[in-house]
């Protein structure tokens, strides 16, 4: 093509940030390579120093528009809106109104410091997964000048000062930073499963004519922004930079967070407290002014009574236990939590839906096997691709052999046969003629060069007219010449293949292939002319490989005379086709282990991929994940939610699927009752990321996704996916094992105080007492977020659900108010005054101490795990020892206590006795009772 010279800025168009498209507005198809260069005021020399400023001004940075950070007013008002915390802030305003100022204050105390703990943890977690910016930070090859007359040079530069109108160089591995259109291609493929899911390299070429029927994607001359170089190397124009990006405006940022796990047990477990809470002070009142005939008064006693039910610590404690565990999984394993309710979703889920690239396999094909014209293992057929490879990529000049070459090659290097030949040639492959050809002459044979093709089946199948048989021995390395192809070998055929069987993994199989196997098969290395039938034959053999998730070169040979003319397509012709080497998904390292993990957890992975189904099914079934009846996209299409929805249950594999279909199988997953997480990298991934109530990605995902993300993984390794759902429910079981403690022994109190309320002719503790009795309690719960819930709490997702919660505490708060009410009963044995307005100071004492011990109690012994930690053990030693001691002068007096008979102790060490025995047995009867409850999920197909 011959380059258009630069036009001077001050004539130019102003160039434009618009994607090619099918149609431009004046109704012509695509721009040409020179149009797109006049419409960019660009030309092939590049841009100067001066141009490309002035345009990085007007367009800006080259970067993907994320969400603005949340300032710190923001965030704190943000963690604010937590419904419980509102809860809290309501019965502090409440206490302030009927001048419980002490409650008050110390409702308000906790509130601002969870909310503090919380902003500031989500805080450390967004710089985190900002930092990893830099982790995968890319510069471009852009070819600028200093000036007008200055000669051009390729430069590196950060992607972010791209503009359009700059021509840039793309190589293997680079990430295309932009919207480009290419001007020069050699061998050029993408990977483009960011954007599309679809994980085969995608051929591009310069095409000046490209049809208009094919979408955006599909078009050989246009590269987007998030793709990257498969192989090859080109020269590109960028036409579209930062928020003007196809990568950009696909996928809008995303509004309001959805509704979360979490945010469904937090509100549930919300509404049940205040129902309590809006219930209790209206019994209280009445109960007084019926039976004592008190009024108003009592009003302070009511909402101490309704403060004494409500956990005042569970945000500093949810907050804590999150943040710990989130700086662990970060600190041991690079894992990042972004937004800390995120950490209870990932250990709740029990659906964990990803795609196929990358996480179950390598994103790389191995070897599998080889094999001749008739399916019968053939090394040889090995060999030939080796040649191919390895003198295309010399004589070729390749930057770096591509994906399949790889596998060829490392299939081939115990044996150094292909080296026997000397290279005279190469045809590299291209996008067009799908195959390439190297030209090598072999030892011994200097009058005759030998032509080795490979590539796709139908290209090569098309330039073949001659058949070989295969089933010759392997070449040993030590071999001084390579065996002709058409030389007939001594070995005789092999027998006929067994009935067909399930074939082991990386097996073919071909027995299934209707006349894959003929009668009688030619003896190795003879040779048949290719007639209708048997090209037939061979592409019937082909599709059954595909069909079964394999990936197909074939191999073909021919004999030219030596010459030193030059070669091109037009000698691929008349070749005999020796054979086909199948290759497969390398299936990843730690994904077989990850997922008998994850199984054993409770969590069913299904697989969501823009693949062919025999592809995703092979895979999985390589990895022991039983793949069962594949559906794919288009069936999707055709159901509705309803049936989707009851499919999906019963689905491990869903191949062929766009991001809408991808949408549809997890929101059907959640409207089925499951807790679904999402692991995915590219935009095509987004819309899925947003539906599931955990939304998972590596740290080098494209930048939008990684925005967009509640998790974020140091690598994309379903290992680390294990480590966030351990972290998750030990975290999930931490808060639960709080909220039983708290509720059931809140309750019982309640239960207590109202009982004694209608009693007593006096207030059984004083506003000012249980305010101390729960800041000791409170305080000493700050342990439990140090404890360590027992292996039952890993082995299946553990949500809070609000009605478990209710039996629990329901059977503890009885037994609880049992102990209370056994002990007012020997208050009144020893200590008779104590039941009498002038001894209540006796009461209250006896009550506190009994409480606080009581609870103490309960903080060890209604835990899931076998030994309580030493924080929680040192905690509830020093809750047992203030309630011993605060009864005992100089404090007595200030409290309002008094000094108790050595009597009651003894008495009360028998009801603790009691208490702690009965509290094991219900403890030990409730966990049979969930266990059983348990099982028919658990055995849930």
């Amino acid at each position: 093509m011959a380059w258009a010279p630069d036009r001077p800025t001050g004539h130019a168009r102003p160039p434009t940030a618009r994607v090619p498209t099918a149609r431009r507005p004046d109704g012509r198809a695509d721009p040409t390579a020179l149009e797109a260069l006049r419409d960019l005021a660009s030309g092939p020399r590049g841009l100067t120093e001066a141009e490309a400023e002035e345009r990085l001004a007007r367009h800006g940075e080259n970067t993907i528009p994320g969400r603005r950070p949340a300032s710190w007013p923001r965030r704190y008002a943000r963690a604010l809106r937590d419904p419980f915390t509102a809860v809290l802030l309501v019965l502090g305003l409440v206490s302030a109104l009927v001048s419980a100022w002490g409650t008050a204050c110390v409702i308000t105390v906790l509130v601002l410091v969870s909310s503090a703990l919380r902003s500031r943890t989500e805080y450390q977690a967004d710089r985190s997964a900002d930092g990893l910016r830099h982790l995968v930070a890319a510069t471009a090859t852009v070819r600028r000048r200093a000036g007008p007359a200055a000669a051009p040079r390729f430069r590196e530069i950060p992607v972010e000062l791209l503009v359009p109108g700059d021509v840039i160089r793309l190589g293997p591995g680079d990430v295309v930073p932009a919207d480009v259109r290419l001007l020069r291609a050699q061998n050029l493929a993408l990977h483009q499963a960011p954007l599309t899911g679809e994980s085969v390299p995608v051929p591009k070429r310069p095409d000046d004519s490209p049809p208009q029927t094919a979408g955006p994607y599909q078009r050989a001359h246009l590269c987007f922004q998030g793709s990257s170089v498969a192989s090859g190397s080109g020269t590109a124009l960028v036409t579209a930079t930062g928020a003007h990006t196809r990568f950009a405006r696909a996928y809008p940022a995303p509004g309001r967070r959805r509704e979360s796990a979490f945010d469904r047990a937090v509100n549930g477990i919300s509404w049940m407290l205040v129902r309590f809470m809006l219930l209790i002070p209206p019994l209280v009142l009445l109960a007084d002014a019926a039976v004592r005939g008190r009024g108003l008064e009592t009003l302070p006693f009511a909402v101490a009574v309704a403060v004494g039910l409500t956990p005042e610590m569970l945000p500093v404690v949810v907050t804590t236990v999150l943040a710990r565990k989130a700086a662990a999984l970060a600190r041991e394993h690079g894992v990042i939590v972004r937004w800390l309710p995120a950490l209870h979703n990932i250990g709740a889920i029990d659906v964990l839906c990803t795609d196929k690239t990358g996480t179950l396999t390598c994103d790389r094909p191995v070897y599998d096997t080889a094999l001749d014209a008739y399916g019968r293992p053939d090394p040889d057929v090995l060999h030939w691709a080796a040649v191919n490879s390895l003198w295309t990529l010399q004589l070729a000049d390749l930057p770096a052999p591509d994906a399949l070459d790889e596998a060829v090659l490392d299939a081939a290097a115990p044996s150094a046969a292909h080296h026997a030949c000397d290279g005279v040639a190469a045809l590299p492959f291209d996008p067009v003629r799908r195959l390439a050809t190297a030209v090598v002459r072999r030892a011994g044979h200097r009058d005759r060069h030998t032509l080795v093709v490979k590539g796709s089946v139908e290209e090569v199948l098309a330039r073949c007219t001659r058949l070989r048989a295969g089933g010759a021995a392997e070449v040993e390395p030590s071999a001084p010449e390579l065996p002709l192809p058409d030389a007939p070998s001594a070995h005789p055929a092999p027998p006929e293949p067994p009935p067909p069987e399930p074939p082991a993994p990386g097996t073919p199989r071909l027995a299934a292939v209707p006349g894959a196997l003929p009668a009688a098969l030619p003896a190795p290395g003879a040779e048949l002319d290719l007639d209708a039938a048997g090209r037939e034959r061979l592409l019937a053999l082909a599709a059954a490989l595909s069909a079964q998730g394999l990936r197909l070169l074939a191999v073909a040979l021919a004999e030219r005379p030596a010459r030193t003319g030059a070669y091109g397509p037009a000698d691929e012709q008349g070749l005999a086709f020796a054979g086909f080497v199948v290759l497969r998904d390398a299936p990843a390292d730690t994904a077989a282990d990850a997922l008998t993990a994850l199984a054993g957890r409770g969590v069913a992975v299904k697989v969501l991929t823009g693949d062919h189904p025999g592809t995703a099914a092979r895979v999985c079934r390589d990895l022991g994940l039983a793949p069962g009846r594949v559906l794919t996209g288009d069936r999707i299409d055709a159901m509705d939610d309803a049936a989707l929805a009851r499919r999906a249950e019963h689905t491990a594999v869903f191949a062929r699927c766009t991001p809408q279909h991808k949408v549809r199988v997890v929101r059907a997953l959640r409207a089925a009752g499951h807790t679904t997480g999402f692991l995915g990298d590219g935009v095509n991934d987004l819309p899925a990321l947003h539906a599931a109530d955990v939304g998972i990605c590596p740290r080098d995902a494209v930048d939008v996704t990684r925005e967009a993300a509640d998790v974020v993984l140091a690598a994309k390794d379903l290992t680390a996916i294990d480590h966030a759902v351990t972290a998750g429910r030990h975290a999930t079981g931490t808060i639960a094992t709080y909220l039983r403690i708290a509720l059931s022994s809140n309750l019982g109190n309640v239960i207590a105080m109202l009982a004694a309320g209608v009693l007593l002719p006096f207030l059984p503790m004083l506003p000012a007492q249980v305010l101390l009795q729960n800041l000791c309690f409170d305080a000493a719960q700050l342990a439990l977020a140090h404890d360590q819930p027992g292996p039952a709490a890993l082995r299946r997702p553990t949500p809070l659900r609000t009605r478990d919660f209710l039996r629990f505490i329901t059977a503890f708060g009885l037994v609880n108010a049992a102990a209370d009410l056994a002990t007012f009963a020997a208050l009144a044995l020893l200590v008779p005054d104590s039941v009498h307005a002038s001894g209540q100071a006796a009461f209250h004492s006896g009550w506190f101490t009994e409480n606080l011990i009581t609870q103490a109690l309960v903080m060890v012994l209604l835990r899931g795990g076998n030994r309580a930690p030493a924080p929680i053990r040192t905690a509830a030693a020093a809750l047992a020892m203030i309630g011993l001691l605060l009864p005992l002068p100089p404090l007595a007096g200030a409290l309002g206590l008094t000094t108790l008979p050595l009597a009651y102790y003894l008495l009360l060490s028998a009801i603790l006795a009691v208490y702690a025995a009965v509290l094991l047995a219900t403890k030990s009867r409730a966990a049979r009772l969930r266990s059983d409850g348990a099982r028919p999920a658990d055995a849930r197909p």
